[in-house]
């Protein structure tokens, strides 16, 4: 590995969920990680898949663990959905399966979430799914409404296990709705990353996207051109890596072995 390469960057894009923290723990190692990238000049910005809550929960979230965070310092999934919809579609009114605080979301945005006569189905991770909610997207994707999701992740890492996230509900829905498919907008979409990227104001060849899952934070970062940091502290395994068709640039233990080799 190239290490005088990784020194020289000098913006994180840094995934949360198993790479920061785990429920709502800290991995060891990552508040005295962000408190050096501070320290030492280097941007970051949280990037999550996961929109079950907003970037100001999960500002505070971070603050209860002893990382500094503002609701700036933090992209979503679904903050990325509700600016697709608003600027690349004409679709206003939607039938959601997701969270009351990502529903609340989409209406900040001026998207209306509704029951009736909706423009489209929107699924992201919902930690309060029920039947309804299926049955009624599974009415309308059979009825040919178009299909956007917040996230291709199949399960969410937990301080007490992996859990069921977006893909895994939306394969549900496929087997129900002859293989219906969403448009994914969360990682990794190379368009997360440009939303980012403008957001902090650095350059690609400058960044780097620290994560612990192979298909969506490393495939982000290469179909977006930036360096691929993974760690193992969250849902990849060594035998999945050994496994992997491409290689990241950098792989670490967790993000204080990282920070052991940025000094």
């Amino acid at each position: 590995m190239d290490f005088d390469r990784l020194r020289q960057i000098r913006a994180f894009l840094l995934d949360m969920d198993g790479t920061v923290y785990l429920g709502p723990n800290p991995i060891l190692g990552s508040p005295e990680f962000l408190r050096f990238l501070g320290d030492s000049g280097r941007k970051h910005l949280f990037f999550t898949n996961n929109p079950t809550v907003d970037a100001a929960q999960y500002a505070a979230k971070l603050e209860r663990m002893g990382i500094a965070a503002e609701p700036g310092d933090i992209l979503t999934s679904g903050e990325a959905t509700a600016r697709y919809l608003v600027s690349e579609t004409p679709y206003r009114r939607v039938f959601v399966v997701g969270t009351p605080s990502f529903e609340a979301e989409l209406r900040r945005a001026g998207i209306d979430v509704v029951s009736e006569n909706p423009d489209a189905v929107v699924l992201a991770f919902d930690k309060t799914l029920t039947y309804a909610k299926l049955e009624g997207a599974c009415l309308l994707l059979r009825a040919g409404l178009p299909y956007i999701a917040t996230n291709p992740d199949k399960v969410c890492p937990t301080e007490y296990g992996y859990i069921p996230d977006c893909a895994a509900t939306a394969a549900l829905l496929s087997a129900a709705t002859n293989g219906r498919e969403p448009k994914y907008i969360g990682k990794p979409n190379a368009e997360m990353i440009r939303m980012g990227l403008q957001k902090i104001g650095v350059l690609p060849e400058e960044t780097g996207m620290v994560g612990d899952r192979l298909y969506t934070d490393m495939q982000m970062a290469y179909n977006a051109g930036i360096a691929s940091i993974l760690v193992l502290s969250g849902e990849t395994t060594r035998e999945d890596l050994a496994r992997a068709e491409r290689q990241p640039d950098y792989v670490f233990a967790s993000v204080r072995e990282l920070h052991q080799h940025l000094k």
